[in-house]
């Protein structure tokens, strides 16, 4: 959310001049809770988007460079499944190591995806919200939609 208290919103609009559909994300205000809403034309830039709009929620990732990588593998029988697994790794990292990814490279392999996770230590970001703490179920969608793939997510801070 935009220190306003509107929707952030980082990406361009949901169509390029020549109709084909460009990526994004954005906070959504929510009561208590943090939603982001990320687009794309690809299913793997969907969940990048996704990641980052997260990240960009609790911290300010203009600058940041990763300074190291992980390499994560989630496993999952539906898409909404699979944005779980994956911004739970992130929630996860972030308790457990006290990092966060700046840029996040995600790849199909049979039955899930892998990803790459360019990280930065979190103290050396500026804060700029409330970090998630978990992800829930509620209102999670993910798929394809009119103009490529659309996710929405709503994590505990």
């Amino acid at each position: 959310m935009a220190r306003d208290g509107s929707a952030a919103r980082h990406g361009g609009p949901r169509d390029e001049p020549d109709g084909g559909p460009r990526g994004g994300h954005r906070s959504v205000p929510h009561t208590a809770d943090l939603r982001v809403e990320a687009w794309a034309p690809t299913r793997e830039e969907c969940l990048a988007h996704a990641v980052r709009g997260v990240c960009e929620s609790f911290v300010d990732l203009s600058g940041a460079v990763g300074r190291r990588r992980r390499d994560v593998e989630v496993r999952a029988e539906t898409d909404e499944d699979l944005l779980v697994a994956l911004l739970d790794e992130v929630v996860y990292r972030l308790d457990a190591d006290g990092e966060v990814p700046v840029d996040a490279e995600p790849a199909a392999v049979p039955g899930g995806m892998r990803a790459v996770l360019h990280m930065a230590d979190v103290g050396t970001l500026a804060e700029t919200g409330a970090a998630p703490k978990a992800v829930t179920l509620h209102g999670l969608s993910f798929g394809r939609g009119e103009h490529g793939w659309e996710c929405s997510v709503t994590l505990d801070v």
